[in-house]
């Protein structure tokens, strides 16, 4: 009997694994795999799926260099920071150290959530002059050229965060980006084609141009090895030194007088000086699950806190997903959050904001009984909430789980595709233009009809209002869904989407991914993506709802956790994006 103790052992061993799939939604039950010929798939998209870890990014380099770090025994911290280091190099219209974000971390160990927010500030020397015209409308340059950067927060908030919460030597998740600017990357075809979209604003700087394009100014083919030996340098000081090798010495010298140059206002003083923030999350919860987020200076955080309570009013369950009716209450739902968010937040350093009565139940109840299930309300009916009362006393994502249950979600942005269009000379560095973030036509206004100014008014070293939300759900105590994506003011709404698909309708995170997107802000306009239903679409007019077909929305990369596994999905809507399984 002692010789079948192997046997018995694997067969059970086999059955736990196909247990756990089957729980997942990726195979058919043994005993339905008895009364059929044929294996059956229970979804029509499956998760990437991992035992020890999971590293989910816009980009497939970095995915692979987070997924190595792990391999070599850092944490998820110490793996994002890899990743957000690489992205630089391989997604620069997005990925950065010449912008800002929000990262948020779970520490197993001590059970703690924290958010890092690294979010950019206004340079001491900004004035609204400088940002509007004669009418008090913004003007161009708060959106490019040498007047749109902010300082920058992103390698000082990855610096915050791996030193206190990661685990291995700092330099060891910077050098797999200076080895990718040496040596260079081969580009995509579409990495190819993203810059000869993006020519005109890259040709702000002479530094940008000569970085991104061949010296008779052609663009770079598909397949071609494109190097960044200046930004490879600045790397190596930065994991020499740490946040000093980037806001101090020879890349702040370096930094400070290419912007005098140009007319820009980052000076030496505002580079030294700044200095990422660690906040408590905002947490709440939507059908009995929690739900941590970021607080403000991320208004996405709140907003979607502020929307998933007025859902919860609503049975969509039972209403199914994807239905016309579902998607109608999810709209209604956006529109009244997107009212409210902007009008009652703001840097909590610089304004008080009733943060709290704006996530709260009570808020999301009263303004819930002003959404007809049958009919869209116009925006002028709904009116301005009220949350005081209830107060008590462009973009990428990435996400991150490693074996020892450390989670990290991570959005990060320059703010436009290639941000401000300007590369400080010698250095690489392409920076945000996130001075368009503040309410400057608000705070004009203001001072024209002399009322209070907006709470997203510009200030000197303070920060601008973002829809950056990466966003975690619980289970049972423990992290289930870790989620986030670019996209702008679609961001809250595309977070929003997939909490409910995985929460409300039970879809797996692949298909929670896949599912088509709706966008709908504080105007009457409902946007779907390209090749919406269209019966269902003639459904939500007849329901009043204006629509008019958007570009795609978002690129959620996401993972669950559950069962012993972590599911991985990395959205399809940008190319290159990849889920990396360990």
């Amino acid at each position: 009997m002692t010789g079948l103790r192997p046997f018995r052992r694997a067969m059970t061993v086999a059955r736990l694994g196909i247990a756990l799939l089957a729980a997942a939604g990726l195979v058919a039950t043994p005993l339905a795999a008895q009364k059929k010929e044929l294996l059956d798939y229970a979804s029509i998209h499956s998760p990437t799926i991992g035992y020890n870890g999971m590293v989910a990014t816009q980009n497939a380099v970095a995915s692979e260099v987070g997924a190595r770090i792990l391999r070599r025994g850092g944490n998820a911290v110490d793996a994002a920071v890899a990743v957000a280091f690489a992205l630089a190099v391989t997604l620069p219209r997005a990925g950065n150290i010449g912008g800002d974000g929000f990262m948020l971390i779970h520490d197993a160990k001590t059970g703690k959530d924290t958010v890092i927010d690294f979010r950019s500030v206004a340079p001491k020397g900004a004035k609204l002059d400088m940002f509007v015209d004669a009418r008090g409308k913004e003007l161009p340059a708060a959106s490019r050229g040498y007047l749109a950067p902010s300082v920058p927060g992103t390698v000082g908030g990855l610096y915050v965060a791996q030193r206190k919460y990661g685990r291995l030597p700092w330099a060891e998740t910077v050098k797999p980006a200076i080895a990718l600017a040496r040596d260079g990357i081969a580009l995509t075809p579409d990495e190819a084609f993203v810059f000869t979209w993006g020519k005109e604003r890259l040709s702000t700087s002479a530094a940008a141009r000569a970085a991104y394009y061949k010296p008779d100014g052609s663009a770079y083919l598909a397949g071609e090895t494109v190097r960044y030996p200046d930004l490879a340098a600045t790397l190596e000081a930065i994991a020499a030194r740490g946040a000093d090798g980037f806001y101090k010495g020879p890349v702040a010298e370096k930094f400070a007088a290419d912007m005098k140059a140009h007319g820009g206002l980052i000076t030496l003083a505002d580079l030294a000086s700044y200095r990422p923030v660690e906040r408590q999350p905002l947490v709440g919860s939507y059908r009995g699950l929690t739900i941590v987020t970021t607080p403000p200076a991320s208004a996405g955080g709140a907003s979607v806190l502020n929307i998933l309570n007025i859902l919860e009013n609503f049975d969509l369950k039972a209403l199914g997903g994807g239905s016309a009716r579902a998607l109608h209450l999810e709209a209604e739902a956006m529109k009244l959050g997107y009212l409210d968010r902007y009008r009652v937040l703001g840097d909590q350093d610089f304004v008080t904001a009733p943060v709290r009565g704006f996530i709260s139940k009570g808020y999301a109840a009263e303004r819930a009984r002003l959404i007809d299930p049958d009919k869209a309300r116009p925006v002028k009916d709904m009116g301005r909430g009220d949350p005081w009362k209830f107060e008590s006393p462009t973009t990428t994502h990435f996400s991150v789980a490693d074996r020892d249950g450390n989670v990290v979600s991570t959005t990060y942005t320059l703010g436009a595709d290639f941000g401000s269009g300007v590369m400080v000379a010698g250095t690489g560095i392409l920076l945000n233009n996130q001075m368009n973030n503040f309410d400057h036509d608000g705070a004009a206004a203001a001072l024209r009809d002399g009322k209070p100014m907006p709470l997203n008014a510009m200030a000197p070293g303070k920060r601008m209002l973002s829809t950056m939300a990466p966003t975690f759900v619980f289970k049972d105590g423990k992290p289930w869904l870790v989620t986030g994506s670019p996209g702008g003011s679609t961001i809250i709404d595309t977070i929003v989407e997939m909490i409910v698909n995985t929460v409300d309708f039970g879809l797996n995170v692949d298909e929670a991914t896949h599912q088509p997107r709706i966008f709908q802000d504080a105007g009457n306009t409902l946007k779907v993506e390209p090749n919406f239903n269209p019966d269902t679409v003639a459904l939500l007019k007849a329901m009043g709802h204006p629509i008019v077909q958007g570009d795609t929305q978002g690129s959620a990369q996401s993972i669950m956790i559950e069962r012993g596994m972590f599911l991985g999905a990395s959205d399809p809507r940008r190319p290159g994006a990849l889920a990396v399984a360990l």
